[in-house]
């Protein structure tokens, strides 16, 4: 009985203990930190060797004024627990004061307790850094490394460099480490990609750049033509990445899985010239099957995307060429999936697009290539207006690879199946799940299908606009391109001024582009600009219309003008970074 009373004692003083924490904290949020403080000052008596208890306490004087009562229990600290980092917090409650010298003083002492013992480095360079005393915590890695050169603190000093504005020791010192250390390469390279981005300003990638190619002259080492490699796939120059990518081949060509993946980024990036001789490298300096298809198949994904009614037969001639040559397998899936679709969507032969799948079904397929081979035969079926096998084939995915991304993808084409029925309360409530996909490309698609179901459902209830643009979509996702004209620009006609009318110009502008009747397009994205400025489509219009004038109509003035707007109003767009990209280039920075 006596244990019994025992533990619900401690019990109950855990939950009090967590109750006061959980009270000081909230009074320190909220600024109240005279009632912050004597809540702090009850838990540090309780539990004395708690270093955030003591911080925060010191923070509450500093904050109230009370400097002295600051000092002294940071002097009574440092007497018990000989601690360098508390030097640093003395020296800042002087600086708080103005009192500059003492201040110094206690920083020095500081830095003089790293050179008697470098191991005091961590703590001290924390609170330097906690201080935003920047120039003082690189000091304290720069002390500890040259004391004992077994530390490595490159990272750390690297980091310091950067925000202290030192744009070329940052980068030095961050390819060093990256040199040295090449389990750290992807992490700084990630941080060097964030400044690029978010921070750096027009020198940034010219310094880099230059830091690069001294390091790749002065050192043969493939590393560096890698790392270079790197840098022009951030910047999208692909024909000079490529470059650097056959120098490591010439002296380590066990491999071309890389410059396979850099033809297909490429791709994505819509440099088809640099994908063609980046994959027509890859086919004449291979004899590997998987890397064979691979090239294969991404150079006639383009071939479709960019082909003519015209060209299906040659297309469909080379595909069969391809699978004969390579035989019906598991390895020749890509190839097969790709005939499969062909065959449907361009061809317009469902049924023979179902039985090129039905074949590699009965292949022994592992589960993803299972599931790839599914979503084909699902989108066929949606091809087909056959809604409820389609959804079968999507759940099955689904079922089979939860919380994959090949998953969350079936997902949002079940969704778009709900939509394309006209059923769109469920397809809302699945886009609105999706809203937060891992996969970026998959969340913005829910996203902007959410936004389209919910804006036109509070704008007409009976959705009756909300229909026929489905309609249209759908016809879209057959392929039917002249007949999906044809019902936007009706929709125009019938819902001129209504909720429907932004996003209807937008799609109607979307496939004049894509039968590159730019001028059309311009003409329906540029209602958008002038009709509907405070809508969601307004950074789309302005940026779909600048990349026509800039690379389809060679109109750099215009495009600038475009760009700018996006810069100076869109912000929050999704184009943002890109925008600004084009309109420096078009501005002629030598500096990106």
């Amino acid at each position: 009985m006596k244990k019994l009373f025992l533990h619900i004692a401690l019990f109950f003083s855990l939950v009090c203990f967590s109750q006061n924490e959980q009270l000081a904290q909230y009074y320190y949020d909220k600024g109240d930190f005279e009632k912050a403080k004597i809540s702090f000052e009850e838990l540090l008596k309780s539990a004395p060797y708690n270093q955030q208890y003591f911080q925060k306490t010191v923070d509450c004087y500093q904050q109230l004024k009370q400097f002295d009562l600051a000092e002294k229990a940071i002097q009574a600290r440092l007497n018990t627990y000989k601690q360098g980092s508390l030097l640093v917090e003395l020296g800042y409650n002087y600086q708080l004061q103005k009192n500059e010298a003492s201040a110094k003083k206690h920083y020095d002492q500081a830095i003089d307790r790293i050179k008697k013992n470098p191991n005091e480095v961590y703590g001290i360079a924390n609170s330097f850094e906690r201080k935003v005393l920047l120039d003082y915590a690189l000091k304290s890695y720069q002390t500890a490394t040259s004391i004992e050169p077994k530390y490595n603190f490159n990272y750390q000093m690297a980091q310091l460099y950067g925000q202290l504005g030192n744009t070329e020791m940052m980068i030095a010192t961050f390819l060093d480490e990256a040199y040295a250390n090449p389990p750290n390469s992807i992490q700084i390279q990630n941080q060097l990609a964030r400044f690029i981005v978010e921070e750096g300003d027009e020198n940034f990638n010219e310094t880099l750049r230059k830091a690069l190619i001294t390091r790749a002259q002065k050192n043969q080492d493939v590393f560096w033509n890698e790392y270079l490699s790197w840098y022009y796939v951030q910047q999208k120059e692909f024909g000079k990445a490529f470059i650097q990518e056959k120098a490591v081949y010439k002296r380590n060509p066990e491999s071309l899985s890389s410059i396979v993946n850099l033809g297909q980024l490429a791709i994505e990036e819509d440099d088809p010239e640099a994908a063609k001789e980046i994959l027509g490298f890859v086919l004449e300096n291979t004899k590997d099957l998987e890397l064979l298809i691979q090239a294969n198949s991404y150079l006639l994904e383009m071939k479709i995307e960019k082909a003519q009614e015209k060209d299906f037969a040659s297309i469909n001639t080379e595909l069969t060429s391809l699978l004969t040559e390579y035989g019906i397998s598991p390895i020749s899936l890509p190839l097969q999936l790709i005939q499969a679709h062909f065959v449907a969507f361009n061809l317009k032969k469902p049924e023979d697009g179902k039985a090129i799948i039905k074949k590699a079904l009965t292949l022994q397929l592992n589960g993803y290539e299972e599931a790839k081979a599914k979503m084909e035969l699902a989108d066929i079926f949606l091809f087909e207006a056959k809604f409820n096998q389609a959804l079968i084939y999507y759940s099955q995915i689904e079922e089979n690879l939860k919380n994959d991304a090949f998953a969350h993808e079936a997902s949002l084409k079940a969704a778009k199946t709900s939509y394309f029925q006209g059923d769109f309360v469920w397809a809302s409530k699945q886009f609105k799940e999706l809203k937060s996909a891992s996969t970026q490309l998959i969340a913005n698609d829910a996203l902007e299908y959410f936004l389209l179901i919910s804006d036109n459902t509070v704008a007409d209830s009976t959705q009756t606009a909300l229909k026929q643009f489905a309609k249209g979509d759908f016809l879209l996702y057959q392929n039917r391109n002249k007949e999906a004209e044809t019902q936007f620009l009706s929709i125009l006609k019938s819902f001129k001024g209504q909720e429907i009318e932004a996003v209807t110009s937008l799609r109607l502008g979307q496939v004049y582009e894509k039968q590159g009747e730019y001028n059309l397009a311009l003409s329906q994205y540029q209602n958008i600009i002038n009709h509907h400025v405070d809508g969601i489509y307004v950074d789309e219009a302005l940026f779909f219309s600048a990349e026509i004038e800039n690379k389809k109509l060679q109109q750099p003035e215009k495009a600038k003008l475009l760009y700018e707007k996006i810069i100076f109003n869109h912000q929050d767009s999704i184009y943002f970074v890109e925008a600004r990209k084009e309109y420096r280039q078009l501005r002629g920075d030598k500096n990106l």
